[in-house]
């Protein structure tokens, strides 16, 4: 092992893996401490990927139990939880083990165990028997990612009180399941389990799911999740849970005060949110400031307000998506590498990967509003698409915003299928600084959905087609 790198990354998941690796592109003498015994984060092992692989996987039970027949496929499926689970753990094993080939072809030094920075340039990792190895850095990125946050008075056993890692675990498929809040995970993963049969009612404190998402997308994707047997609580707050019997009790009041009722439920999700990972990493002892909100502050160049010391991802302000993450871990490792290092905060795409996906980048109109910025919409319904027609999945719309006087595109907001795919465009158009000019004489393959894109352009300019 070297007696110094010239960058060490403490942390392994999506923004610390692709940071050591642009690294040693560059030339830099790189290593990476992780505290799991497999690398990839909370994404690969307990997130994104496990997620995406039930949502996939429930979306074709789904399919077979209820649409086949309307194509005239004759099936009657049976659900093998159990299988199911293991085709999941299997798309997990391949994504770190990927991450693992990536460590070697790069020449990572990669040190297992829980990283503290012990004096800047100086971090003791200590391992799981005990003994600790002190490894010295030039620099230094923190990339520990983000945690569970927690309900006050609610404790996660994860068997029936469950965060999102162990809803991605249960063995069987709970007859009842309430889902303390509306956000991207609680969404996701109360979906996956209607799918596969749940009983699922989603209680939300705000008066609308989604927070942060163009409210008009927001209120589409509430009904069509109702249309599929989603229940709703909005404005309201759990306020505790009585685990004595057979059955969880969780007490359900208006979050503006009021009447207190009881829902019944086998398990129960909690998914208010994430918080940022710092726990151990010795950043008092060597003084680097966190905000408000226990987010590592930093500068324009990812550095914190100790020399040599860098942080990204989940434990800096700015959205919680994997591929924020990503973008600043090869922007920081530039930077450090002595080039220009640079992310577009205002093109961040984020997804929904429900169905129908749900996906936006760029302001919402509440945002423009707020702003007084002068906007233009165009939408374009799924139904008046071709390929969403020949294929019956005509639920969800595109809209796209777009700056009054020059015609730039401000923000795409789709719900609909492959949302999360057609967004890609609007990203690319939006870091161009592109118009829906742009978009609207650009040709678009026939029949695909991304001419619902391309018609939701047109409609800015009120001259759609096939409306």
């Amino acid at each position: 092992m070297p007696d110094t790198y010239d960058l060490v990354v403490i942390g392994t998941g999506p923004g610390g893996y692709v940071c050591a690796v642009r690294a040693a592109q560059l030339g830099l003498k790189t290593a990476v401490i992780e505290k799991r015994s497999t690398l990839g984060g909370t994404c690969l092992n307990i997130g994104c990927i496990p997620s995406k692989s039930l949502l996939y996987a429930s979306h074709a039970f789904e399919d077979a139990s209820h649409k086949f027949k309307d194509i005239g496929i004759g099936v009657s499926p049976k659900l093998d939880l159990k299988t199911m689970q293991a085709f999941k753990q299997k798309g997990v094993d391949g994504n770190v083990k990927g991450v693992d080939f990536l460590m070697k072809k790069n020449k990572i030094d990669v040190h297992y165990g829980a990283g503290t920075i012990t004096a800047p340039g100086k971090i003791s990792v200590q391992r799981e028997k005990g003994n600790a190895t002190e490894i010295t850095a030039r620099n230094i990125v923190i990339a520990t990612g983000s945690d569970v946050a927690r309900l006050k008075g609610v404790e996660i056993d994860e068997k029936r009180i469950v965060s999102s890692t162990g809803a991605l675990e249960l063995s069987k498929v709970p007859g009842k399941l309430l889902v303390i809040g509306a956000g991207v995970i609680g969404l996701e993963l109360g979906s996956v389990w209607r799918r596969l049969g749940a009983d699922v009612t989603v209680v939300e404190f705000l008066d609308r799911i989604l927070p942060g998402m163009d409210g008009e997308i927001a209120r589409q994707f509430q009904r069509l999740l109702e249309k599929q047997g989603m229940a709703f609580k909005l404005g309201s707050k759990v306020t505790g849970i009585d685990t004595s019997g057979k059955t969880l009790k969780a007490t359900i009041e208006p979050a503006s005060g009021g009447k207190a009722e009881t829902i019944e439920a086998d398990v129960v999700l909690v998914a208010i949110g994430r918080v940022p990972y710092t726990e151990g990493l010795g950043l008092d002892t060597v003084g680097v400031q966190l905000d408000e909100r226990g987010r590592i502050k930093t500068g324009a160049h990812y550095n914190t307000n100790i020399d040599g010391i860098y942080a990204i991802g989940d434990v800096i302000a700015g959205p919680m998506l994997a591929h924020k993450a990503e973008d600043e871990g090869i922007a920081a490792a530039e930077i450090i590498a002595g080039k220009a290092g640079h992310v577009n905060y205002g093109v961040i795409p984020n997804v929904i990967y429900t169905y129908p996906e749900v996906a936006s980048v760029g302001q919402t109109e509440e945002e423009l509003k707020a702003a007084g910025i002068a906007y233009t919409v165009g939408k374009f319904p799924f139904t008046a698409n071709g390929r969403a027609k020949a294929n019956d999945t005509t639920e969800g719309f595109v809209k796209i915003l777009a700056d009054a006087a020059t015609d730039k595109v401000l923000g795409v907001h789709i719900v609909g299928p492959e949302a999360g795919t057609l967004i890609t465009e609007a990203s690319i158009t939006m870091e161009f600084g592109g118009s829906a000019e742009d978009i609207a004489r650009t040709c678009h393959p026939h029949p695909t959905l991304s001419e619902a894109v391309k018609e939701a352009a047109l409609a800015v300019d009120k001259r759609a087609i096939h409306m």
